[in-house]
């Protein structure tokens, strides 16, 4: 009982550190940090951590074999780097809400990565809920009015590189499986952080330089802190423990309330307003989430494949 408290108390400080990111990086971007700064400052913050705390607590252990590394630099590509780009690219060009919405497709595109990559069955339910989260994921990248339009002109552009940020995701989350399985978190965090490094930092070096740090009042200070160790670290730590003892369909439910909060939070802080089109748009996804997520009885799917997509 007392482990099952923590498992959700876990679960839901990362869904709340989630919701709380799309209307925070508001705030910073682009006026103090543009939106490759902050994630160069994100993943060397990250690098930092986890090589320290590896050394510390497994530093014995390595991927080995030529399968292996070659799969930890293909999640290093796709979880981090272009998942991160990609990601804050997105979000500095379109509404908190429509964000954190389209980031709930992530299980749909691993149901599809499954059957591509793992010959995984896809049942008529599955195949249904593909269809309808693709219907409120397309309706919500395309259908917006007047007032969103004047706010966030390159929002169509903004909602499509959110929509490729939770497709990449979803890959990285059917590939990276076997080596949580295998090796010590600690172990495969930092090398796919390294290699996302790689990646991203030689897009936003210079954007994280040339940043006026003199001129970042406090709260611009505390909200970049919470990107950097709330955001990045913390998070990626709660999910991978909590993954040892929930199931996907506990898992789903936070999927499920990280857009609320979302809404909640951007609504309340004036970041976005909520209108009927996002919320008949949300339906859809829901819906086609809760589909996609009825899985075959004899089936037994990995339990990432629930989980919601680190920003």
């Amino acid at each position: 009982m007392r482990n099952q408290f923590r498992v959700h108390a876990a679960l839901l400080v990362v869904t709340i550190i989630y919701a709380a990111n799309y209307s925070l990086s508001k705030d910073v971007m682009p006026h103090y940090l543009h939106p490759f700064g902050i994630v160069t400052l994100r993943i060397v913050g990250a690098i930092l951590f986890f090589a320290i705390i590896k050394f510390f607590v497994a530093r014995e252990d390595k991927i080995i074999g030529r399968a292996d590394n070659l799969r930890s630099i293909a999640c290093g590509v796709l979880g981090i780097g272009l998942n991160q780009l990609l990601f804050f690219s997105g979000l500095n060009l379109t509404a908190p809400i429509s964000a954190s919405l389209l980031q709930t497709v992530a299980p749909i595109v691993v149901v599809i990565a499954s059957a591509v990559l793992l010959s995984e069955r896809i049942t008529l339910p599955r195949a249904l809920g593909i269809g309808v989260g693709a219907v409120g994921a397309a309706t919500l990248i395309l259908g917006r009015n007047a007032q969103t339009a004047a706010v966030y002109p390159q929002g169509t552009l903004g909602n499509i590189f959110i929509l490729l940020n939770a497709t990449v995701f979803g890959i990285y989350l059917v590939i990276v499986t076997p080596l949580m399985r295998k090796y010590h978190p600690f172990t495969v965090l930092g090398r796919v952080f390294l290699v996302g490094g790689f990646i991203a930092i030689p897009f936003g070096w210079r954007e994280a330089l040339e940043a006026d740090y003199a001129s970042f009042p406090p709260y611009i200070w505390a909200e970049v802190g919470f990107m950097i160790f709330f955001l990045t670290i913390l998070s990626y730590l709660l999910n991978n423990w909590a993954l040892k003892y929930a199931s996907p369909a506990l898992l789903g439910v936070y999927i499920y309330l990280q857009p609320v909060l979302a809404v909640l939070i951007a609504v309340s802080l004036g970041k976005d307003h909520l209108t009927w089109g996002k919320a008949g748009q949300a339906a859809l996804i829901f819906l086609g989430v809760w589909l996609v997520s009825q899985k075959p009885k004899a089936a037994r799917a990995p339990a990432v494949a629930a989980e919601a997509a680190p920003n």
